[in-house]
C-alpha cells in the first residue's frame, strides 16, 4: 500500500498535508505521533472509509482488517463466536489456535461482559487475524489498558504476526509500543499532519528489550522529536 501526496481537510481545517507513506509486506509499520495529529484520519483513508481530497492511495492488496480503539465485540455472542464471525470457513482447530495465541484458552465460551478489558481486546485482535487480512490496521488498540497489560498485548501481537506474516500498520502515541513492534516507525508532526521522520529498527522483535542500548538511543531520539514537535505546536497555537 502506498499513499502519495495525500491532503485531507474537515470544515476548512487541513488535517493531512502532502502525505506520503509506503507500507511493505511482512512488516510492522508504527505510526507515532501526538494526540490529535490525524493518525485516525490517516487509517480511515487507508481503510477506504474516507477518501482524500487530493492525492492517491495505491493498494496491491485487497483484504484489509481494522482493529479499533474499542473492541467492538457483539455482546450476544461468545468470544469464540465473535472470532468465528468474520470467517466461518475457518476450522475449529484454526480458531482454537488463535484463541490460544491471544491467551483466551478456557474463556472461548464466555460472553464479552464476562471478560476483562484486555481479554476483549485480545479477542478483537484474534478476530482481525481470523479475517486473514493481508494488511491489518490497528488504531491505538491498547490505549485503554494499563502499562503491564499493554506490554503483554505487544508480546501477543508479535507472536500472532510471526505466524501470519502479514503487513501491520500500528497507530500509537506510546513510544515503547512503537519501539518493541515497529520494523519502521513513522513520526508525525501536527497542524497539519505530515511525516516528520522515519526510523528503521533492524533488531528482530523477539530479541528486543527496552533495556538494550541501541533501543534506548532510539527511544531518546523519538522523545526529542516528539518534544520538539510539541513545543512547535504550542508556539503556533499561541
Amino acid at each position: 500500500m502506498k499513499l502519495e501526496g495525500v491532503y485531507k481537510s474537515f470544515e476548512e481545517v487541513e488535517v493531512l498535508q502532502n502525505f506520503h507513506l509506503t507500507v511493505k509486506d511482512k512488516e510492522i509499520t508504527c505510526i507515532l505521533g501526538p494526540s490529535g495529529c490525524g493518525k485516525s484520519t490517516l487509517l480511515n483513508i487507508m481503510a477506504g472509509i474516507i477518501k482524500p481530497d487530493v492525492g492517491t492511495l495505491r493498494e496491491h492488496k485487497k483484504r484489509i482488517g481494522y482493529v479499533f480503539q474499542e473492541d467492538r465485540l457483539l455482546p450476544w455472542k461468545t468470544a469464540y463466536e465473535n472470532i468465528q464471525l468474520v470467517n466461518k470457513k475457518a476450522s475449529s482447530s484454526q480458531l482454537q489456535s488463535l484463541i490460544d495465541m491471544v491467551g483466551l484458552t478456557h474463556f472461548e465460551n464466555k460472553y464479552p461482559h464476562q471478560l476483562s478489558g484486555g481479554m476483549r481486546q485480545r479477542c478483537s485482535i484474534a478476530r482481525a487475524f481470523n479475517f486473514q487480512t493481508e494488511i491489518l490496521l490497528m488504531d491505538e488498540p491498547f490505549k485503554s489498558l494499563d502499562y503491564d497489560l499493554r506490554m503483554n498485548m505487544v508480546e501477543a501481537l508479535i507472536d500472532i504476526w510471526h505466524k501470519w506474516n502479514n503487513a501491520v500498520v500500528f497507530v500509537t502515541h506510546e513510544i515503547d509500543e512503537a519501539i518493541l513492534l515497529g520494523n519502521k516507525i513513522v513520526v508525525l508532526a501536527k497542524n497539519p499532519c505530515r511525516v516528520e521522520a522515519t526510523v528503521n529498527i533492524d533488531v528482530p522483535q523477539k530479541q528486543r528489550s527496552l533495556e538494550d542500548r541501541e533501543l534506548i538511543n532510539v527511544r531518546t531520539k523519538l522523545i526529542n522529536m516528539l518534544s520538539k514537535e510539541k513545543e512547535t505546536s504550542t508556539y503556533k497555537s499561541a
